[in-house]
Order: structure tokens, then C-alpha cells, then sequence
């Protein structure tokens, strides 16, 4: 029985990767290639042991596999350059507005401090510290019983006033058990970049952030 070459092969192969290499190849090239390769080995196999139907239908249906795939890896990255293009457009649009990101520092308003965190699970209890800039407590809050997602909580800052070295921790329990959670923080955007197929968010606080780690705009 017939096979294709182990030249034949290798060329199609160094087509395959010539496409890869240069985008502005098209599959059709490497399809029209093996084709080519397909008939001319036709034209000089044996008569007295041919390729049989089974195998060379086998064999089409690689190629149109291997072209097919190509053509979805085009489509999937058109789609996604459309989905970069979107997101940029969206993130202008938040240049001035307040985003929630992870991040623990407080944020000082009349007195009295913001801050937020995320749980992935119900806590039994959530305990909030205030840290100064050397990392001491400087007080503790108890939050109560939290449901899992994102939360808010105020403190009233007293005689620290506006203290912008001020940072907290959330300690999230269930039972004996120590849950995951995260410390959120509200920013504000300043403006928007691209770097390679991301979009960030350049912070006034928090500096360079990608755009997926928003968690909330306010």
C-alpha cells in the first residue's frame, strides 16, 4: 500500500510552518500544497499496490483539519484584538471615577476611614485591624458574621486624623477554620494603557493595575 513520502511530509510541514511564521500566509496555501504533493505522488505510485480510498480520504480529511484550524485561530484572534479594542474604549471612560481594587490602605474622609474586602466564603466572624505604617495595631474592629462577596466598613480614625500611612488586615474565620479574603480599597483612575493584550488602569494610589482586578466602580 501507498504513503506519502517522508519528504512529501517534511515539505508540507515546512509549508505548515512557513504559515505559522508569516500570518499573511493563508491556509488555502498549505491545502493547495498538499494537493499538489498528493497528485504527483498519484501520478508515480506503484499500479500494483495503489493507495487505497480509505487511506486517501483519511488523509484529505487532515489537511482540511489542519486548514481548518488555522482559520479558527485567524478568527479567535481578530475576536480577541475586537475584545482589546472594546475594553480600552470602556476603561477611557472611567479616567476621573473611583474603582474598588485589591489593595489595604484606608481611605480618610471627616474624620472617619473607608476600606472593603472580599470573602469567598461566609465567615462566622470578620476582625478588621488597623495597622500603622511600622505594621502595630493600632486598634481592632469586630465586623460580626459576613456573607461571602464583597464588603464595606467604616472607622472612625480619632486623633490619627487623615493618616495616610495607615493600612488594615481582615481576618476572616469560620468555626476554627481560617477563610481567604482579600482587602479592597477605593482608587481613582487617572488613565488607561495597553501593554501587550491587556488593559490597565494607571491608579493614583495603587499605580498600574489590570483592568480585570476591578472589582467595583463608584
Amino acid at each position: 500500500m501507498a504513503t506519502i513520502s517522508d519528504a512529501t511530509l517534511a515539505s508540507l510541514n515546512g509549508t505548515t510552518a512557513a504559515a505559522k511564521a508569516d500570518p499573511t500566509k493563508s491556509a488555502a496555501g498549505s491545502a493547495d500544497q498538499f494537493l499538489k504533493l498528493l497528485v504527483t505522488q498519484l501520478k508515480n505510485q506503484d499500479p500494483l499496490n495503489p493507495m487505497d480510498n480509505a487511506q486517501l480520504t483519511s488523509q484529505i480529511a487532515q489537511i482540511n483539519t489542519v486548514s481548518g484550524i488555522n482559520q479558527l485561530n485567524t478568527t479567535v484572534q481578530g475576536l480577541s484584538s475586537q475584545f482589546l479594542q472594546m475594553q480600552t474604549l470602556q476603561g477611557a471612560s472611567l479616567v476621573g471615577k473611583g474603582v474598588v481594587v485589591p489593595g489595604n490602605k484606608l481611605e480618610f474622609a471627616d474624620g472617619r476611614a473607608e476600606g472593603g474586602f472580599e470573602l469567598t466564603s461566609a465567615a462566622d466572624a470578620v476582625q478588621m485591624d488597623v495597622l500603622s505604617p511600622a505594621g502595630v495595631v493600632v486598634d481592632t474592629v469586630q465586623l460580626g458574621a459576613q456573607s461571602a462577596g464583597l464588603h464595606a466598613f467604616n472607622w472612625a480614625s480619632g486623633d490619627y486624623g487623615n493618616n495616610s500611612g495607615l493600612t488594615f488586615r481582615i481576618t476572616a474565620t469560620s468555626g476554627a477554620t481560617k477563610l481567604d479574603s482579600t482587602a479592597l480599597m477605593r482608587d481613582t483612575v487617572d488613565a488607561v494603557s495597553t501593554s501587550g493584550k491587556a488593559l490597565q488602569l494607571e491608579l493614583e494610589n495603587s499605580g498600574t493595575v489590570d483592568y480585570s482586578d476591578v472589582r467595583a466602580v463608584n
